[in-house]
């Protein structure tokens, strides 16, 4: 079996010891080929290269921004059974695709179990989403949450490290200084249905949950699977009061308590959110700048991952 490895070598929660350890059990085991990435969008490159030449594994070590890259050059062309296997070791703060395969956190435990998996030719087939033509594996969002993804990349742009701690400060500045809470800038859109206007903030689930905060699951929208459709959960009402609502319902990973101002969809094949004005977008916690309009769609089946 060939084996390609994309090492991020800013991966957050990995040493170099840890990674020279992780290699040295691939290679036993594949033919394994290891680049480290050194710019933005070599990821993609790489993977695309990688199906391109027939290789059986592709593996990632960083996290999930380089799961995403990877999935992107993967799936260039589009699924098809050509589409290397997907390996993913967690290198990163959250690594929410690894964690949702059910792989463990610690990188030499997972690379353990992707080995085992290997051997076994174990894997799952997952469907994924597509922001416009951007895949997504476990999440996109627009308005305050894109700007808390954009707010913590110009801090790790400037040397802080990203960590539960520089999420929450950068949640609790740009939900009182940085977001508009007065006047809505997002319309949801689904054929057959009339528009929801007035909307503040999109959250598009793939799986659940939608991402960690250390240990802890936040999970808006927990019947979000990888074998259904996306959810959506949104937001029309953005005061303090109904901002301590919704974190506890997301945080209990419930759909009771209060409900006035959400708008929650499960299991959506596409539909698309409309602005205003520009708004902030992320995919899998990437900040990809300012949109006015977004197309999301479901893709079923588009990926088989090591599991």
């Amino acid at each position: 079996m060939r084996g390609l490895l994309v090492v991020n070598p800013n991966a957050t929660t990995t040493t170099a010891r840890v990674r020279d350890v992780m290699v040295h059990a691939l290679a036993d085991e594949i033919d394994l080929d290891v680049v480290t990435t050194d710019r933005r969008g070599h990821a993609v490159e790489l993977a695309r290269q990688a199906r391109a030449d027939r290789w059986d594994v592709v593996v990632t070590l960083g996290g999930d921004g380089t799961v995403n890259e990877v999935v992107n050059g993967l799936l260039a062309a589009g699924p098809g059974p050509d589409v290397p296997l997907l390996a993913t070791v967690p290198g990163g703060s959250a690594n929410v695709f690894a964690r949702a395969l059910g792989l463990p956190a610690d990188p030499v435990e997972a690379t353990g179990a992707i080995l085992d998996g290997l051997r076994e030719k174990r894997f799952r087939t997952v469907g994924l989403g597509q922001a416009d033509s951007r895949w997504f594996t476990f999440n996109a969002g627009l308005g305050l949450d894109a700007e808390i993804v954009a707010a913590v990349e110009r801090k790790r742009a400037a040397g802080t490290r990203a960590t539960p701690r520089s999420y929450l400060a950068s949640t609790v500045r740009q939900f009182f200084v940085g977001t508009d809470r007065r006047e809505p800038a997002l319309t949801l859109h689904r054929p057959g249905v009339d528009p929801v206007t007035g909307v503040f903030l999109a959250i598009v689930q793939n799986t659940s949950p939608w991402t960690f905060i250390g240990p802890m699951p936040v999970d808006p929208c927990p019947r979000a699977s990888f074998d259904t459709g996306l959810d959506l959960f949104g937001v029309r009402r953005l005061s303090l009061l109904s901002g301590v609502r919704y974190g506890r319902r997301i945080l209990t990973s419930s759909r009771a308590g209060q409900t006035r101002g959400l708008v929650t969809w499960h299991d959506q094949s596409g539909f698309e959110v409309s602005a205003s004005r520009p708004v902030q977008l992320q995919v899998d916690g990437d900040a990809l700048g300012e949109v006015d309009r977004v197309a999301f769609r479901a893709v079923p089946a588009a990926l088989r991952a090591v599991v």
